[in-house]
């Protein structure tokens, strides 16, 4: 084990690619994810590593070329943010349904418009239905944890899907804290060889990526997806419990904190997740039995796990950093659906909070279980903008 170093999420996610080694490696800068690239060339100008970089004219290229790079059997990794990631939209069921396991770190950032370079989580929740393993990082540490296991969750055999990680902008990626990385030898071995399926450059077994499908062919490919999201699940827990063994760091698909006894809990994602631990921890002491839970695996969506957490609880409170105008927030009806696995339904309340940055603080955390419990929640709520 390394010794504990001060670095930015961004630097973080850069640090565990150089100890990953990649084949290939295309991106273009945007704000926020912007240092990953850049501390990332550094380490190739430098020859500290021998990946392939090119940095491509746009998002949409950049996806476009890790996809065929992917596909030719090369491990290979992107980053981007926001509006990258919305130009990279047209690429990305293309890239799921290609089974190519390249992985994406997102700097989470609102998206236009209005222009804000802020973090939510409007990015990444537009990829949700993409096809995409997605893992959320808490803090700096767990950004650089998920970017060495994602690696081992999307190129399994059983698995072979793209994967994201997802970092939230500014909050992490620009965020100094204290972080210990693997030893790159011990990171390199945890990841392992990559062992691509079906290369293109395998010219001994030519084959075909990517080619128009029927209507009798497209459903089953679609569904041979389903199969692997389910795959991915046994797999993301199998890479869990090995990194555990290496790091010392313990992760589960949906990561709990005092919910054992707590008849209200709340669902969060991202970083927002350390916040609502202290706002629990300050109502705990008042004597209030509440919770707070993150599903640290997004996609595929972990509802046994969540059902499991859910069952017996009088209320659930589900946080979401994102709108989906016209609808409830996109976390909200998941969680709800996962809900009705057990054979009793808690009350459930939504709130929409931090789009485009707006700061959510530990008090405005403890003011929504307080609302809920005075009776003054709405079903959706939008906590720190008057409605």
């Amino acid at each position: 084990m390394s010794n504990h170093i001060a670095i930015n999420g961004d630097a973080a996610v850069a640090l565990a690619w150089k100890q990953i080694n990649p084949d290939v490696c295309a991106a273009y800068p945007i704000t926020p994810q912007t240092i990953i690239v850049e501390k990332f060339a550094e380490y190739v100008a430098n020859g500290e590593v021998s990946t392939e970089f090119v940095c491509v004219e746009s998002e949409h290229s950049a996806l476009t070329l890790c996809t065929t790079a992917a596909s030719a059997g090369a491990r290979t990794f992107t980053a981007t943010a926001s509006q990258g990631l919305a130009y990279m939209w047209e690429m990305m069921p293309i890239a799921a349904s290609m089974r190519v396991p390249l992985i994406m770190a997102v700097a989470n950032r609102a998206v236009s418009g209005p222009i804000d370079i802020h973090n939510d989580h409007g990015d990444v929740m537009s990829a949700r239905d993409c096809g995409w393993v997605s893992l959320f990082a808490e803090n700096v540490q767990e950004a650089y944890d998920m970017s060495v296991i994602a690696p081992r969750i999307t190129e399994h055999h059983d698995v072979q899907l793209p994967g994201l990680v997802n970092l939230d902008g500014f909050i992490l990626t620009h965020a100094i804290e204290r972080m210990t990385p693997l030893d790159a030898e011990a990171a390199r071995k945890f990841v392992g060889e990559y062992k691509p399926i079906y290369p293109l450059l395998d010219v001994k077994n030519p084959i075909s990526h990517n080619l128009l499908d029927g209507p009798m062919f497209y459903f089953p490919h679609k569904y041979q997806s389903v199969l692997a999201m389910e795959n991915a699940l046994k797999v993301t827990e199998e890479a869990f419990r090995d990194f555990e063994k290496v790091s010392g760091r313990k992760y589960n698909i949906v990561e709990e904190y005092k919910c054992d006894d707590a008849e209200c809990i709340a669902i969060v994602l991202g970083s927002s997740f350390g916040t609502m631990k202290e706002a629990i921890d300050q109502l705990r002491k008042e004597g209030k039995k509440v919770g707070a839970a993150m599903p640290r695996l997004f996609r595929p969506w972990p509802v046994a796990d969540l059902a499991k957490l859910m069952k017996g609880k009088k209320t659930v409170i589900v946080m979401d950093k994102h709108l989906s105008i016209g609808s409830y927030g996109p976390m909200f009806p998941e969680v709800v659906a996962a809900a009705l696995e057990n054979d009793s339904m808690p009350k459930m309340y939504n709130y929409i909070f931090g789009l485009g940055g707006v700061d959510t603080m530990v008090s405005d955390f403890v003011s929504v279980f307080k609302d809920v419990a005075a009776g003054k929640a709405k079903r959706v709520n939008f906590l720190g903008v008057r409605e």
